[in-house]
């Protein structure tokens, strides 16, 4: 008797079908992928160009390429089409050596005007000439004539930019502030109303314009409302204002609405006095060092003219507007012959709005320099150190002359320039050191220098 029961036969059961058809479906594309390189590495000679892996296998051939992340991608083509795409590979292989030779090894150097001038306005008429041309042009002359296109292209864009950099100019110079309606009013009011005419400041207050003991603020220019602003905004910021005493100094085409606008408003406890260029009485000596200033400006603004490019453009129209050639905008080098009894004195440009009380300011004690100013580097006085705020001297100075970059003179081109629009001076030791003709010599040399 058999005791020992034959075991029943094994069955799969259908749960393990499902994962056996997805590993099926995810390992045999990868084997036939893999074989089907294999059969083309055997039995395929291939060709290289620009990347491009050509294989030739009987009447079909493939091109093979792979991507940075290591994939490869097969395109099948029809061996008819194979001789020419391959020739077209090499055609381009060619064009990207040439075009690499003419705009990159010949880069810096600049191409003949007259091939730049008579270079086709645009790509369409580039390719009407090509095509209409009898003759053979082969292909560095294509990329010759393409990049006098494109220079041809880019001068018109600059050009543009220009005029429009000159029409902003002349809509924001071209008409001078003296015609200003404002200005127009208080020349009337000048005219028709005796208040309007009234002294200033009111003759009880005339002792303190050459008083030392006050705080004498100057202030140039010929915009009546940025000085209203200015005078105001230092006034109500002034723990003591009855210190105060404001010397307003203009031309003559601004002076009688300045005038108005000063006797009409008042600003007592402090003092304000207008006055014009032209009632100044300055000594022979004193005008002939103020018209050799303007001599040497005029001389030093025309250096500008040679400048190329639209920002250099801007920056020579700015040179060459007319409130550049006044001589409000340079009689601050000036102030010792303005103020001939004055012997400190806190300048002050049209553009400030005061914040805070200028008493320490005045008090500052110089320690025998001629100028205080704020300085235009956001960092720590001691170390020196951080961005600036503000302008540097190279924006002012051409330090690539020897005599500007000499160690003598101890300047950098990287260091930060004062802000100009808060400066107080100490105008004994300005004459002492006559500033003023250091200034002349210096604006001479730049002239010379350009």
């Amino acid at each position: 008797m058999n005791l020992v029961k034959p075991a029943p036969a094994r069955r799969i059961h259908h749960r393990f079908a499902v994962p056996a058809v997805l590993l099926a479906a995810l390992f045999l594309p990868f084997v036939f992928i893999r074989a089907a390189f294999l059969a083309l590495d055997a039995r395929a000679a291939s060709i290289r160009v620009n990347g491009f892996r050509l294989l030739r296998v009987e009447d079909w051939a493939s091109i093979v390429t792979r991507s940075a992340s290591g994939f490869y991608c097969v395109m099948m083509i029809p061996h008819c089409q194979f001789e020419e795409l391959s020739q077209w590979l090499i055609l381009f292989q060619d064009f990207t050596k040439e075009l690499s030779r003419v705009y990159l090894e010949k880069g810096g150097q600049e191409l003949d005007p007259q091939l730049v001038t008579a270079a086709p306005d645009s790509m369409e008429d580039l390719i009407s000439e090509m095509s209409s041309s009898d003759q053979h042009l082969d292909l560095r002359s294509f990329l010759l004539k393409t990049k006098a296109m494109l220079l041809k292209m880019d001068q018109k864009v600059q050009s543009a930019r220009l005029q429009a950099v000159i029409f902003r100019h002349l809509a924001s110079v071209g008409l001078p502030k003296s015609i200003h309606c404002l200005t127009l009013r208080l020349a009337q009011l000048y005219l028709i109303n005796a208040a309007a005419r009234s002294s200033l400041p009111p003759p009880e207050y005339a002792s303190r314009l050459t008083n030392n003991s006050y705080h004498h603020i100057a202030l140039i220019t010929d915009n009546v409302v940025a000085a209203a602003v200015v005078v105001s905004s230092t006034i109500s910021s002034c723990a003591d204002p009855e210190k105060l005493v404001f010397h307003i100094v203009t031309d003559k085409k601004t002076c009688n609405s300045m005038h108005a606008w000063f006797a009409l408003h008042s600003f007592l406890p402090a003092v304000v006095e207008v006055r014009g260029l032209h009632q100044f009485d300055f000594p022979p000596d004193a005008n002939a060092v103020i018209m050799k200033t303007v001599e040497e400006l005029r001389q030093s603004s025309s250096a500008y003219r040679y400048y190329r490019g639209s920002g250099k453009e801007y920056r020579r129209l700015l040179a060459l507007r007319p409130s550049m050639f006044s001589l409000l905008n340079y009689m601050w080098i000036h102030l010792p012959e303005l103020f001939t009894k004055l012997e400190k004195l806190i300048f002050l440009e049209d553009d400030v709005v005061v914040q805070r009380d200028l008493t320490p300011l005045w008090h500052l004690e110089l320690q025998g320099l001629v100028m205080g100013a704020v300085s235009s580097q956001d960092s720590d006085e001691v170390l020196n150190t951080g961005p600036c705020v503000g302008k540097m001297f190279a924006d002012y100075l051409n330090f690539s002359n020897s005599l500007l970059s000499s160690p003598l003179l101890g300047l950098q081109h990287n260091s930060c320039a004062w802000l100009q629009g808060l400066n107080i001076f100490d105008l004994q030791a300005w004459r002492k050191n006559n500033i003023t003709r250091a200034y002349q010599h210096w604006l001479k040399l730049a002239s010379a220098l350009h």
